[in-house]
């Protein structure tokens, strides 16, 4: 599932590199899928699926023996991805590997985590062999900061608190070893990048990366979610997802895991080299 989006269009082309035969689902199937042509061997199946519309899901998974389910957090997640596993527990698929997050806890401080945690019971419950990752932020979020370092500025309420990062490509890696190798399967995994960087570290990169002077100014979470709100115009769960997350890497300080060097025999691609690749976007 998911195909269009961060993980789940990386997984895509990790499936492919494998050679490995892969359907595709999309609630857009008329839209190209970034990266993938006609021209892949094996081809990729897309089909449609919504987690809104039953009925699609039944025929999509029909075949099938393993899901990948990852989707956008909203307040609606656990009510849809427990239809998903519902539906795909009565047919073919035996497989499921979810995306989940850290923290996913009973009293998670932060609320999507608390979501996640009622998903992973579920998924247990259902008689699945179930997979779970927990990936920490991805790279390729911080692509969105790019407003904002254009005006010289990162704004957060982190501190000098560590946090995780971890490129969506690595996170497609290890869903794929999950989907292809039995003793990966089964396993709860939590994935990171090799290093853990603050805010301010990572205004100074871009600084040395971009030759502009990037500062990190520190909110109150309060001034955060309200700017988050009022100048980013985020709806109010997400201001408040983006706040608690942030305050959790200073309650609770993040070090990275071996896990992607472990499952994969390789390191995970680092913050620097995310940056390079992407140092356009960062530019004034």
């Amino acid at each position: 599932m998911g195909a269009t989006g961060a993980t789940g269009n990386a997984l895509l082309h990790s499936l492919l590199t494998l050679g490995t035969p892969v359907r595709a689902l999309t609630r857009t199937p008329h839209r190209p899928i970034p990266g993938i042509t006609g021209a892949h061997q094996p081809p990729v199946e897309v089909q449609y699926a919504d987690a809104t519309d039953p009925h699609s899901l039944r025929t999509a998974f029909k075949g099938a023996s393993q899901l990948f389910l990852t989707m956008a957090n909203s307040p609606a997640q656990v009510e849809l991805e427990t239809r998903v596993i519902d539906i795909a527990a009565h047919t073919s698929i035996g497989h499921i590997v979810k995306i989940s997050a850290p923290a996913a806890e009973p009293e998670s401080p932060v609320a999507i985590s608390r979501g996640h945690h009622a998903v992973e019971e579920h998924l247990r419950a259902s008689g699945l062999t179930h997979t779970i990752l927990r990936p920490y932020a991805f790279m390729q979020n911080l692509l969105r900061l790019a407003p904002t370092v254009a005006q010289g500025v990162i704004l957060g309420t982190t501190g000098d608190a560590p946090c995780n990062y971890i490129d969506c490509r690595d996170i497609g890696d290890v869903v794929a070893a999950a989907l292809t190798r039995p003793d990966i399967a089964g396993g709860t995994y939590t994935l990171t990048g090799p290093e853990t960087v603050s805010y301010p570290e990572l205004a100074s990169r871009l600084t040395t990366l971009t030759g502009d002077l990037i500062r990190y100014v520190d909110l109150t979470p309060d001034e955060l979610r309200d700017n988050l709100i009022h100048n980013a115009h985020m709806p109010t769960w997400l201001a408040d997802h983006v706040t608690e997350i942030q305050q959790l890497a200073i309650t609770r300080p993040e070090t990275p895991t071996t896990t992607v060097i472990d499952i994969l025999g390789r390191p995970p691609r680092t913050l620097d080299a995310f940056l390079h690749e992407h140092h356009a976007h960062f530019r004034r």
